[in-house]
Formats: structure tokens, C-alpha cells, sequence
């Protein structure tokens, strides 16, 4: 199994005639637990998270702008939903059917919710909605082209309770990102990249990783 580097990025410049120039490179977050292709380093800052159920989490956003292009990764942690929805649904005076704790419903529907975004709320045709796996985990995957002829291709995962949005938008001429959307990987507290046997679905145990 190949080992990511214990620092929390990695880059390559390259030299090419008098001036430097930035590649695509592998960019490592060991915060957040993933791994993925960038033209050169991203900018990180932290969020705050509206759910679909009314209460609000962390993320961080790193992203990348390469001339015209747009390279994000939004990452949502959802580990203290449960947490959250049920310290609410203690305190709820309501009736009851207005107090029940949504938490697992918030969960599992956290993917479809991210994809609403895109589809209602977004001024741009969808083009494609299906979905989707990376290193066989389930995800979603969405393309859309905007008023001004870009083309957004989008994947979104749930991972170990952590929601991950990718989000590429290139100009009319440009080709799709295929290096950025397929070079998504996750990886673990050691830093390990995780790969795993069988389809991997947030809501059950994690299925055997490969070897």
C-alpha cells in the first residue's frame, strides 16, 4: 500500500526556461483526510456548514484557480451531528413529531442534500446526474454548464462522517478535469491511502481494505 507523506502538503516546482512553473502536483491533507491533484498549491480557510436539518458544522474549503479554471475541495465534518441533533432534540418543547432526533436522517441523506445545491440552486443546466464511486467510495456526480459556457463537474462523498465536495469549472475551450476529479483519494490517520475490497457505504462498517 503506497504512504503519503507525514507533512500536510506536497509540491513540485518545476524549472523550465528562466522561470518557475507550477504543475499538477499531489496535494495531502492530513486535517481532513484526503488526497488530490492541484495546478499548485491551494488556498485553505475555514467555514461553517448550513445542514439540511437546521444545525451548523465545520469545513474547510481548499481551492485552486489556474487562469479561467476552478479547483475546489469542501470538506463538512459530520462527526458531532449526532451529538448535536440530539442535545436539541432534548431540549424541543414542541410536539413530538417536531422533536425527533434527525441525526441518522441528516447523515445519510447529507450527499443528496450537497447535490440539491447544485441542481436548485445554481443558475446553470444540468447535464448529468449519477452516481458514482472513488477507490470504491460511493459518491455522486453531477456536470453542469453555466450562462457563461463553463462547464462545472462536481463529486461528492461520505467518508468516515466526513462530506466532500469536489468542484471543477473550466472555460468553454478547456477540457474536463479529469486529472483533478479522478485523483481523489482518502486517507487514514497514519496516512496510509484506503482502499477498500467492496463498495464502501458511510452508513455501514467500513468493508476490508486491500492489502
Amino acid at each position: 500500500m503506497r504512504l503519503i507523506p507525514l507533512v500536510p502538503a506536497v509540491f513540485v516546482l518545476v524549472v523550465s526556461g528562466p522561470a518557475f512553473a507550477q504543475e499538477w502536483t499531489e496535494y495531502v491533507s492530513r486535517e481532513d483526510f484526503f488526497s488530490v491533484n492541484f495546478p499548485g498549491q491551494p488556498e485553505v480557510r475555514d467555514i461553517t456548514y448550513a445542514t439540511e436539518y437546521g444545525i451548523t458544522l465545520p469545513g474547510r474549503v481548499h481551492s485552486r484557480e489556474d487562469g479561467p479554471n476552478r479547483y475546489s475541495v469542501t470538506v463538512i465534518d459530520y462527526s458531532t451531528s449526532q451529538q448535536i441533533h440530539t442535545e436539541r432534540s432534548k431540549r424541543c418543547t414542541g410536539y413530538p413529531d417536531t422533536c425527533g432526533n434527525r441525526w441518522m436522517v441528516e447523515l445519510r441523506g447529507a450527499m443528496d442534500y450537497a447535490a440539491s445545491k447544485f441542481i436548485l440552486k445554481r443558475d446553470a443546466r444540468v447535464t448529468l446526474y449519477a452516481y458514482y464511486w472513488s477507490d470504491l467510495v460511493e459518491g455522486r456526480r453531477l456536470q453542469l454548464t453555466n450562462d457563461d459556457g463553463s462547464n462545472t463537474f462536481v463529486a461528492i462523498h461520505l467518508h468516515e462522517n466526513r462530506l466532500y465536495i469536489l468542484e471543477g469549472t473550466v472555460s468553454p475551450s478547456s477540457p474536463p478535469p479529469a486529472l483533478f476529479q479522478q485523483s481523489l483519494g482518502f486517507i487514514d490517520k497514519e496516512g496510509k491511502r484506503v482502499r477498500y475490497e467492496t463498495i464502501y457505504d458511510n452508513a455501514y462498517p467500513p468493508p476490508p481494505r486491500t492489502r
